[in-house]
């Protein structure tokens, strides 16, 4: 195994990162204060081709690996966790059943403009009542005519509210349990469809918003692949969504170690930079070995990916490890930061609220265990 990048590789993560750090750093501290996602970023990302860059070159994508995805995605958290998962979504469960399952002419429709940057694209699972429980959904699609007739809701959605398209799990036959589940493109126009902002303490610059569905009619054209399917098509999609998940915070605890280094060897106390105290220096040894150890978690679950081979249970090891990290590493920041991270304008602030959401979203650490222990062979519930 090859624990470097080869040169196309490194050409890639030079341009995300002088693409993060022109176009995105700018936007940051505005889209914090404001909670106001910079949605002229799609397009920019789109132009360049670094949008769903995993899928293959007949969408107009740029055909290469789970591997350029894991480098994007670092880059972008690097500078910001909120916009970076904003996008990873859009390049990854909020399209990728309908790259895989869904008809020509949902990836025309839906699946190429989301590639383009013209469209954004959202994903539709939790309720209020269902989460980590997917089985546990109330959202249903009823056939009527040449529709199916949605009812139900959705929360804590990443692009809600500046979404073209959803992507839609719901019931079609709760009788059969996750085997009745089936997954529909949902334009943002339709009947029946209303939505509202959420406002979060943590990763402000992401949009985030709740869906409520009354009567919502969606052409039967809409149904993403067969009908039941939609469960074992939103296990596909959350493998590859875990490792890009994990892969912004490994970027994320980059940027949190990087300036926590600097202002601890440039902070003096009692006559000495603070770094140079034993105590800290341990903090930083152990902050510098666990983002170590989460990067090559990350890319080692994008490896096996790349190579065609199964890769479940690296996926959950490395989102769990990646987001427990993250928060370690936030956490200690601020206290080697002291009070100058208290300050609502610091960025260590910052990382340190945005750390917790990563032990919740995409499967909560809990989940994540309990994927790797299946997948040891226990039957663990």
């Amino acid at each position: 195994m090859d624990f470097e990048l080869n040169e196309q590789q490194k050409m890639y993560q030079e341009a995300i990162r002088g693409f993060s750090v022109a176009e995105m750093l700018p936007l940051v501290e505005q889209a914090e204060r404001s909670e106001v996602f910079p949605v002229q970023l799609f397009n920019k990302l789109g132009d360049l081709g670094y949008l769903c860059v995993s899928y293959p070159a007949e969408y107009g994508a740029a055909g290469l690996g789970l591997t350029e995805h894991c480098i994007t995605c670092e880059e972008l958290g690097a500078v910001s966790h909120g916009i970076g998962g904003s996008i990873a979504v859009q390049s990854g469960v909020a399209t990728s059943a309908i790259k895989d399952h869904g008809s020509e002419a949902l990836r025309r429709d839906y699946l190429r403009p989301a590639i383009r940057g013209s469209n954004i694209a959202a994903f539709g699972l939790t309720e209020p009542n269902a989460g980590s429980d997917v089985a546990g959904m109330q959202t249903s699609a009823t056939k009527n005519g040449g529709s199916y007739v949605i009812n139900g809701s959705k929360t804590f959605i990443t692009n809600g509210g500046i979404c073209d398209f959803l992507t839609l799990a719901a019931y079609t036959d709760k009788s059969k349990g996750h085997r009745g589940i089936s997954l529909f493109a949902v334009d943002k126009n339709a009947k029946g469809l209303t939505r509202s902002k959420l406002h979060k303490f943590c990763l402000r610059s992401g949009d985030m918003a709740e869906f409520a569905f009354n009567d919502c009619e969606v052409p039967r054209e809409n149904l993403i692949g067969e009908e039941g399917r939609g469960f074992y098509y939103l296990m596909e999609s959350l493998d590859s969504g875990r490792v890009g998940h994990a892969a912004i915070r490994v970027g994320t605890c980059r940027a949190v170690f990087e300036a926590t280094l600097e202002y601890a060897k440039q902070r003096v106390q009692f006559a000495r930079p603070i770094a140079t105290f034993q105590a800290n220096s341990m903090k930083l040894a152990r902050m510098a070995l666990d983002i170590d150890a989460a990067r090559l978690m990350t890319y080692r679950a994008a490896w096996l990916s790349d190579l065609g081979r199964p890769y479940t249970k690296e996926a959950s090891m490395a989102k769990l490890l990646a987001s427990e990290v993250y928060q370690r590493v936030a956490t200690e920041a601020m206290q080697l930061h002291g009070g100058a991270a208290v300050l609502e304008e610091s960025a260590i602030n910052r990382h340190y609220r945005d750390s917790y959401a990563g032990r919740v979203t995409e499967g909560t650490s809990e989940i994540q265990a309990l994927i790797i222990a299946r997948q040891l062979g226990i039957d663990a519930r």
